[in-house]
């Protein structure tokens, strides 16, 4: 692979290639701190996936199948947790990498071809760890995206078969409880561990497959998942204000305790699945009684002292250290379920907010030096976090073609787009102090809505926010300024 090259010549070629890729975003104003920040996560953004195939004489990709033993001709890549990625690090490629985001998902429809089931984890084939059909979320977002050139029926029907069935082997492919999901409409538990948490994020999966259900025009597939989606609603308990367990028969789990970790929880606690409804803010505003109930348990994830119980694991995980040492009360930033709830008071009329604590936490949770992580990689999704929050904007929803604000770190910042388009952020008057956005701008024209859509990004422009020291309260306040729930779309 290397010819004649010597050591110092592969790593040269080795810089400038790393060099072409971080050059694709441009940040401007930013400290030398800033700089080394951004582009160490930006590149570890960019780590995984692996790809897994190589290319013949002819030059014609081929690979040794993880899955089924046998040499086949096209893609595979490899060294990916969905639970993880599909928050950020594959809606970042859909945004600056879409032929390779193509490329990944057509390795997804490979691996069913060859395996009868979609990953949920590859490290290199099927992999027993995690929860969540979230190969439906990556199909759905790129889907949406206008990024199709990939074998869509195929996909479609692995995501079918992916939320209503139950691997013979795997307990995390397809659904171990899936019987039980469909009868009563959410996870028993404790008759299967983590029932609360896979609830949840198998309701968001079920709206995945509706959307691609949706834009493939099979309405009858398109309203039962839609309905199904709502499956959240069935743990939710009004006299506590948590998602909790419930048993078979329908009651809720005794004891119950909101700062116990494990149980019908993954690597968190009630506090931190509290807010896993990505494709329906509205819907669990709604549950919690409207916008102020809604604001108020939000302001109390911060406002809690970052106190523990370590339950049903059997000591202190790594993950409640970090949520301790980062002294943000029950915001655990240092693992994946929570990292998106910063930008739900967006949602809720207070966008503020959100711009405050994105500023805390890139300020606060990454660093140049040796600690500059506050907890788990997990294949780039931290790190992932940080490049759209800095750029001023993450992806809540994925499946939606939308990203909501948060607060630009930098005064400008340019995306060098792979249709050679430029789309360009501006922050003026953009500083440490200056957080607060008091006004914006997309193309030269005041822009009222606390999100953006995907098309704006990609077909080039200038996208301005004015900043201040105080808050602008009655920015983004409207319903109609907040970004993609199901039940208002």
């Amino acid at each position: 692979e290397i010819g004649e090259m010597d050591f110092d010549q592969v790593k040269e070629k080795s810089r400038l290639r790393w060099n072409d890729e971080l050059n694709k975003i441009k940040i401007e104003g930013s400290t030398g701190r800033q700089d080394t920040v951004f582009y160490t996560a930006l590149y570890r953004t960019l780590l995984f996936p692996r790809k897994l195939y190589e290319l013949n004489d002819e030059q014609q990709p081929i690979y040794y199948s993880p899955y089924d033993g046998e040499l086949h001709e096209g893609v595979m890549l490899t060294d990916n947790g969905f639970w993880d990625t599909f928050r950020a690090v594959h809606p970042f490629f859909t945004l600056m990498y879409p032929d390779f985001s193509s490329e990944y998902l057509q390795s997804l429809v490979n691996a069913y071809n060859e395996s009868g089931w979609l990953p949920h984890w590859s490290s290199p084939g099927h992999r027993d760890i995690m929860i969540g059909d979230h190969a439906a979320s990556l199909f759905a977002d790129a889907y949406v995206k206008g990024i199709q050139d990939w074998d869509v029926n195929t996909a479609y029907e692995a995501m079918v078969k992916e939320v209503n069935n139950e691997h013979p082997r795997y307990t995390d492919i397809g659904r171990e409880e899936a019987t039980e999901y469909n009868q009563l409409g959410y996870v028993p538990y404790p008759k299967y561990m983590e029932g609360t948490a896979k609830t949840l994020e198998y309701a968001y999966n079920d709206w995945n497959v509706a959307v691609m259900a949706d834009s493939l025009g099979k309405q009858e597939d398109a309203e039962y998942y839609y309905q199904r989606s709502q499956n959240y609603k069935n743990v939710w308990d009004i006299e506590t204000m948590f998602m909790r367990g419930r048993t078979e028969s329908g009651e809720w789990h005794e004891p119950f305790n909101p700062i116990a970790w494990g149980g019908e929880f993954v690597e968190g606690n009630a506090w931190h699945y509290l807010w896993s409804v990505f494709h329906d803010t509205e819907g669990l505003i709604k549950l919690m009684g409207g916008r102020e109930s809604f604001l108020a348990k939000m302001d109390s994830v911060f406002s809690m002292p970052p106190v523990y119980e370590i339950g049903t694991y059997d000591k202190v995980i790594h993950e409640i250290t970090e949520m301790v040492i980062a002294n943000m009360g029950q915001y655990a930033h240092g693992n994946q379920p929570i990292q998106h709830m910063i930008y739900l008071y967006n949602y809720a009329g207070k966008p503020w907010k959100t711009q405050k604590w994105v500023r805390h936490a890139m300020d606060s949770l990454y660093g140049p030096g040796p600690d500059g992580l506050c907890g788990d990689e997990d294949n780039g999704q931290t790190s992932a976090w940080y490049v759209f929050s800095a750029m001023g904007f993450y992806p809540v929803t994925p499946g939606h073609p939308s990203y909501v604000f948060g607060s630009p770190l930098f005064s400008k910042i340019t995306l060098q787009l792979p249709n050679e388009k430029q789309f360009v952020v501006e922050a003026a008057n953009n500083s440490a102090h200056n957080k607060y956005i008091q006004s914006v701008k997309l193309n030269g024209k005041d822009y009222h809505k606390t999100w953006i859509s995907h098309f704006d990004i990609i077909n080039g422009g200038n996208l301005v926010f004015k900043m201040g020291p105080e808050p602008n309260e009655t920015w983004g306040k409207t319903v109609d300024a907040a970004p993609y729930s199901m039940s208002l779309n």
